[in-house]
């Protein structure tokens, strides 16, 4: 028998990078890994026509920059363009001045 390998894993350092570019300081990992999923969750959910492939997700600092990866942009940048953009940003900030 073989053994199995995640195909992601296995090629993070060849051809692929990490979805997730942050780190975290102290004991506030947990938190911001749940922003993560928590976002990535909503952005998924609220845009099913723009077949969303990846989603990337950078806090430098004390900021939060999205980055997503669709077969069909026009969806996101439509006419709902600002409203699409000021929610994530809005997200971001309401989740990171909550404690969980």
């Amino acid at each position: 028998m073989g053994h199995k390998s995640n195909p992601i894993g296995l090629r993070l350092q060849i051809n692929r990078t990490w979805d997730s570019r942050w780190y975290a300081e102290g004991g506030n990992y947990a938190q911001l890994l749940k922003e993560d999923i928590a976002l990535r969750k909503y952005i998924i959910e609220n845009l099913p026509q723009a077949a969303i492939s990846k989603v990337v997700i950078e806090r430098p600092a004390k900021l939060c920059r999205i980055s997503i990866y669709a077969a069909r942009p026009g969806v996101i940048i439509g006419s709902r363009t600002s409203r699409s953009a000021s929610t994530s940003s809005r997200t971001c900030r309401r989740r990171r001045s909550r404690r969980w």
